[in-house]
């Protein structure tokens, strides 16, 4: 890490599957949340926890993603990450926005245990896909062809929310 005093360490679980967003120079930028719990309950026993938002970039010259084609919702991982402000204007409105950016990433769980937590959500979705394709279609809708799925994969090319173009 470039400076220690920039610098913090975030333990929690995946919500979803990253997004991955892909730059006009060939790099990308990889987006989740992690679910990091409070280290204290309330008066309930209840303990709580915070969604923390990260991002990370993939340069170029790297295969795929890199780590990040790894990682899937419920996953625990802990992220070494720096803050980093960004300062723009949008609608004529100066904006100031921290953003959490990762530096590196290490899996708590045992490789056997993620892949059985996806297994499980394979087995999930066909299971629901066999039941949708039980039930007979109505008679007055046509019938469609099946859209193959789409990876998780946006373009950050040409979204409003980015401070330049």
């Amino acid at each position: 890490m470039s400076n220690p005093r920039n610098s913090a360490t975030v333990i929690g679980r995946l919500t979803k599957d990253p997004v991955v967003f892909n730059n006009q120079d060939g790099s990308k930028k990889v987006a989740f949340t992690l679910m990091a719990d409070h280290n204290y309950t309330d008066s309930q026993g209840n303990r709580g926890a915070d969604a923390v938002p990260v991002e990370a970039f993939v340069r170029s010259t790297t295969n795929g993603i890199g780590p990040f084609a790894s990682i899937h919702k419920g996953d625990l991982v802990a992220v070494n990450l720096k803050l980093r402000q960004d300062r723009y204007t949008k609608n004529g409105v100066e904006v100031f926005e921290l953003k959490a950016i990762v530096e590196d990433i290490t899996f708590l769980e045992p490789r056997s245990v993620t892949q059985a937590r996806v297994s499980e959500r394979v087995a999930a979705a066909e299971a629901q896909n066999q039941a949708l394709q039980a039930q007979p279609a109505p008679a007055s809708a046509p019938v469609a062809a099946a859209a193959a799925p789409q990876p998780a994969v946006a373009s950050a090319v040409h979204s409003e929310e980015l401070p330049f173009s």
